[in-house]
């Protein structure tokens, strides 16, 4: 009875090291960070902890190994008292003794004490490694000789033979941890809560490396040009009714634009608009906004023209569509364009179809699909249908129903959404 206690203690020990060794590999270190800013004896204990990396992992790998060699003394007997007493108190029993006994106690301990535990405290890193963080301090002092020498040791060899450093790489936050993290604070949130403006700030810039030009710029359709041989006279119209201080100026058709106008140059009184015209940066559809940013303040512009795989004017971007992908919508009063966005019940929803896939996804916690090929809500619907719908049609895409409420010959202007089954 008693060697039973003691094989299942150590079966407790190595799984709760080996756990310990994976949870703190897993662990989001921005997480770990900012329990050790707070106050309490646990904040200390996890500053003392992971304050050398590599001592507390040595740590840890003394003591799996202290419990496995506990563990197979312990174990080998009990197999042979079981299977072999006929061999029991022999010091050297037959192979294929040796063989029974080397396969099951390997599978007991990796069943036990390796995989099991290291998926489940891989799964729970941060709150386990908060929950065994005293426990895993004792052991932390308790084997403190052993792993300070083990790592001497290790340190020694590894500038003697490979000519580098060794217990002196600092661990870095990851751009994966940081969003690992945001993530866990926006789902943390309640649906009723306004999300802390930081958290959103943070998630924005995280995602604002892998957003394309395509996503930010405003379609072709909404774009208000004029004619190169216009005179100014009506292009000031043209300004006087829509507010904007830049109108674009294309040459034959809309897919050739060749500059812009700025309201301010009209008080020079031209003669014509390619007297006041400025040049406009071209940029392709797939380019990371990012970089467009770059390219428009290196060339200190304002607005660039995003052209599509033939060439063809896709849309327009400007610098302050750039930066509302990181501070949200910046309106003026000038800033006219009101999309639909109404919650008629508690599965069905009154959207424009200008609004984009992601920000309904967000905003009303659907689960709509998301591809590379559209952005918006009408671009998802043309996209599973093939065409542009007619009025009242209804489209079904997977658990939403889609009725048609407002289209023209070029595009879907207002839907009807309806869940179909529950979430």
């Amino acid at each position: 009875m008693q060697d039973i206690v003691i094989i299942i203690v150590s079966l407790l020990l190595s799984a709760f090291f080996s756990g310990m060794e994976i949870a703190y590999v897993s662990s989001n270190k921005i997480h770990i960070e900012i329990e050790k800013k707070q106050e309490g004896i646990l904040a200390k204990v996890l500053t003392k902890l992971t304050k050398k990396p590599s001592k507390f992992i040595a740590t840890m790998l003394v003591g799996n190994n202290i419990a496995l060699v506990v563990y197979g003394i312990f174990m080998g007997d009990l197999i042979i008292d079981h299977l072999y007493p006929a061999f029991a108190g022999i010091e050297s029993p037959p192979f294929d003794v040796i063989l029974v006994q080397t396969i099951i106690s390997t599978l007991v301990i990796l069943i036990t004490a390796e995989f099991l535990p290291k998926v489940f405290f891989q799964i729970y890193a941060n709150s386990l490694l908060k929950i065994f963080a005293i426990p895993a301090y004792v052991f932390y002092m308790l084997f403190s000789f052993i792993s300070s020498f083990i790592i001497w040791i290790s340190d020694l060899v590894l500038k003697v033979f490979f000519k580098t450093d060794g217990d002196e790489v600092q661990l870095a936050f990851s751009k994966v941890e940081l969003g690992d993290y945001i993530s866990e604070q926006m789902e943390a949130a309640n649906e009723e809560d306004d999300l802390d403006s930081e958290i959103q700030l943070f998630q924005n810039a995280l995602e604002f490396a892998e957003v394309k030009a395509r996503e930010v710029m405003i379609p072709r359709t909404e774009i208000t040009a004029v004619e190169v041989e216009e005179l100014p006279k009506g292009i000031s119209k043209i300004f006087t009714e829509t507010g904007y201080s830049k109108i674009l100026v294309y040459k034959d058709t809309i897919d050739d634009i060749i500059g812009y106008v700025h309201s301010f140059d009209l008080f020079k009184k031209p003669g014509n608009i390619k007297a006041v015209m400025m040049p406009v940066e071209y940029v392709p559809e797939t380019m990371l906004i990012s970089d467009v940013l770059e390219l428009l303040t290196k060339k200190r512009k304002s607005i660039a023209v995003v052209l599509d795989e033939y060439g063809g004017t896709s849309g327009i971007m400007t610098v302050e569509d750039i930066v509302e992908e990181l501070f949200g919508e910046i309106e003026d009063e000038h800033d006219s364009v009101a999309l639909t966005e109404e919650q008629v019940s508690s599965n069905e929803f009154k959207f424009s179809a200008r609004l984009e896939v992601d920000y309904i996804n967000e905003e009303y916690k659907l689960n709509l699909p998301e591809g590379e090929n559209y952005e918006t809500l009408g671009g998802l619907i043309v996209s599973n249908i093939g065409e542009i719908p007619s009025k009242n049609e209804v489209v079904v895409v997977e658990d939403y129903q889609f009725t048609i409420l407002e289209v023209s010959n070029t595009k879907i202007d207002l839907v009807s959404l309806k869940i179909l089954k529950a979430e």
